[in-house]
Formats: C-alpha cells, sequence, structure tokens
C-alpha cells in the first residue's frame, strides 16, 4: 500500500509538478574579435510567457519551463560568457527578444517533438545618441528527444541563439564598408574645382585671373558702373561609407557666369578689372571660410548634409553681404584710395589662406 502510494506521488509530480528551468551553457564564439558586445537584452514578447512548454516524463502532458534566471537575465550572462572581452567591439548592442518558443508534441516511441522559433532585433544606439535598428534574426529547429532527457533542447537554444551572434557578426563586416547608418564619424575632404570645362563658366583659379574676354554679356545702359560681375559659389558632395566612416569628397566650385558680366564700351582698364577681379576674390575668401567650418567636429553622422546647407546659407548671406560693402566702400570702384585699402585688405587674407603667396 505504501509503495503504491509512493508511486502515486510521483505520479503526480509529472504531471503537475514544476520542471527544472533550462540551462543555458556558453558557447564559444568562433570570431576572436567581434565588432560587437551585447550591452542589454530586452524581453519584448507579448505577455512574457513561459519560454517553452515541454512534455513530462510520462508524456500525458506538457508544462510551462522558463530559462534558469528569466530570458533576459539567461540571454545575458550567454553572451557574456559566449563572446570575447567587450573592450575592442565597436558597435554595443542591445538584443530585443520578439519571439522564442518551444513547443512539444508526443510522437512515437515515448518521443517528444518539439519546434523553436527565434526571432531577434538587434540596436544600436550611435553615437549621437540616436537608437537604430540594425537587422532582425530569424531562426528556428525542430528535434526530437527521449522523455527523460531535455539536453537536446538547451543544446538548440544555445546553437540558434549562438547562430544569431554569427548572423550579426557577418551583417555587421558587411555593412560597415557600405551602410552609413553603421558610420561613426564624418570625415570630410575638399577639392576646388579649376577646370574650365563650361564655355559659360569660369571657375576661380588664382593662376588665371579674370580678363575682359569673359564679360560677354550685353553692357547696360548708362549708369553709374562700369562693368559688373557676376560670382557666384556652390558645392557638390559624394558620401561614401570606408570601414565605418563617412568620407565625404566636396567639390567646391566658385564660379563667374559669362553671359552675366559685362563691361561698358570704352571702361576695358586695368583699374576697372582689378575693380572686378577683387569682387571674384571675395567669394573664394567665403568659400574657404565655408570649407573650414566645415570640420569633422562640426559634421554629425545624422545630420551632416543639413549642417552643410545651414552653413551655406550662412555663407552666401555673408558673400552677398561683403559684396555690398566693397562696392559701397569703393563707390563701385571710383574711391582710388578706398579701393586700395581693399586691394591690401584681400591680397592679405588670400596669403594668409595660402591661396595666393
Amino acid at each position: 500500500m505504501l509503495a503504491f502510494l509512493f508511486t502515486l506521488f510521483v505520479s503526480w509530480l509529472n504531471l503537475w509538478g514544476p520542471q527544472k528551468p533550462l540551462v543555458l551553457q556558453p558557447a564559444p564564439f568562433p570570431v576572436a574579435r567581434p565588432l560587437f558586445a551585447v550591452a542589454a537584452v530586452r524581453d519584448e514578447r507579448p505577455g512574457r510567457p513561459p519560454l517553452a512548454w515541454l512534455l513530462t516524463s510520462t508524456a500525458a502532458t506538457v508544462q510551462p519551463v522558463d530559462l534558469q534566471g528569466g530570458t533576459e537575465t539567461a540571454l545575458q550572462q550567454f553572451a557574456a560568457r559566449s563572446l570575447p572581452q567587450p573592450t575592442a567591439a565597436r558597435y554595443r548592442v542591445t538584443i530585443r527578444v520578439l519571439e522564442c518558443r518551444v513547443q512539444e508534441v508526443p510522437a512515437a516511441n515515448r518521443q517528444a517533438a518539439g519546434q523553436l522559433t527565434v526571432r531577434l532585433a538587434f540596436d544600436w544606439q550611435n553615437v549621437e545618441g540616436r537608437t537604430v535598428t540594425l537587422t532582425e534574426y530569424r531562426s528556428g529547429a525542430r528535434y526530437q528527444r527521449p522523455l527523460t532527457d531535455r539536453t537536446v533542447v538547451e543544446t538548440a537554444l544555445q546553437q540558434n541563439l549562438l547562430g544569431g551572434f554569427r548572423y550579426l557578426q557577418q551583417w555587421l563586416e558587411q555593412g560597415v564598408r557600405q551602410d552609413a547608418r553603421l558610420a561613426t564619424a564624418v570625415r570630410p575632404s575638399f577639392r576646388y574645382e579649376t577646370r574650365q570645362t563650361e564655355a559659360d563658366t569660369l571657375f576661380y583659379d588664382p593662376a588665371r585671373p579674370l580678363s575682359w574676354t569673359d564679360f560677354t554679356g550685353q553692357p547696360r545702359p548708362k549708369g553709374r558702373y562700369a562693368a559688373a560681375v557676376f560670382p557666384g559659389f556652390a558645392y557638390q558632395g559624394r558620401p561614401r561609407v570606408v570601414n565605418g566612416t563617412i568620407e565625404l569628397e566636396l567639390w567646391l566650385k566658385v564660379f563667374v557666369v559669362r553671359s552675366s558680366s559685362w563691361v561698358a564700351p570704352d571702361q576695358r582698364t586695368a583699374y576697372n578689372l582689378n575693380h572686378e577681379q577683387r569682387h571674384f576674390d571675395l567669394v573664394r575668401l567665403v568659400v574657404e571660410r565655408f570649407r573650414r567650418k566645415a570640420s569633422p567636429d562640426s559634421l554629425t553622422v545624422e545630420d551632416y548634409n543639413s549642417i552643410l546647407q545651414l552653413q551655406y546659407l550662412k555663407s552666401f548671406t555673408e558673400m552677398n553681404h561683403l559684396q555690398d560693402q566693397y562696392d559701397q566702400e569703393t563707390h563701385g570702384g571710383t574711391d582710388a584710395a578706398a579701393q586700395e585699402r581693399w586691394n591690401r585688405r584681400i591680397d592679405a587674407e588670400l596669403r594668409g589662406y595660402g591661396i595666393v603667396r
């Protein structure tokens, strides 16, 4: 009678007693210096249900089973013990557990047939504090096991999670070469366009100053000016990602439109040409200041384009202000003393920036 009651008690435990939690053992990661380290794990499964529903040893029912320590803690420890030390990792990621479930049903020969489903999202907070979802990982496995041995369940979980780490490493290795979201810095480089490739456009070149042949526009009716030149500037950018850095190649274009520039009859003097050249020089100086404001420290990965646009607009305003000030103080070039003062000022700035010697 006592033996019967003991057997009944054991059967009751198998049917209704809580099962031991699953233990997630660490597994060696095959990359000595991964690009990432796991900063945090968040369980975002709706309702945070038990991770597994496993058959009891009698195959009479399934019971809920969790990871030892809970999903977040177990995965965090698994990452810490499986991955190398994160000191050299470039990206510290947060793993969001979107799905992680094991479901078993009875199979032949007192076996349990199980299905594992895993879906993880990997987030990274970039250097500017913005959270970027990098990629998602989906995986799964089917297995059969003896009812008395749960080792295959723990191994399947281990290998699928390790597969997620391998997937992220491969994704980063590819993305760091071309995905701007992974960039950690912007490094601009500048080139001034000096090639004379357009018939109606003269690009600023210290070795090629203005000549009267560049003034092809129709002279204006008689007025206060002997000539007029219409310089401007623009920039063109070509970004590319190189090893986690946005290499931003910028072409700076300081130009005069020939067909908008004119000279009145009998006004083709060296003095007047110098006055117009100084208008061109002033634009070149403004653009040099624009270039120096667009430093790596001033450009952010997320907003480098809008920052450049804002600096461009400010520099364009500065250019217009300087042009007006120059004409007002020199009275359109008719005040020789004022003109000479501006000549000296502009020459000094051109030398100071290394534009001319």
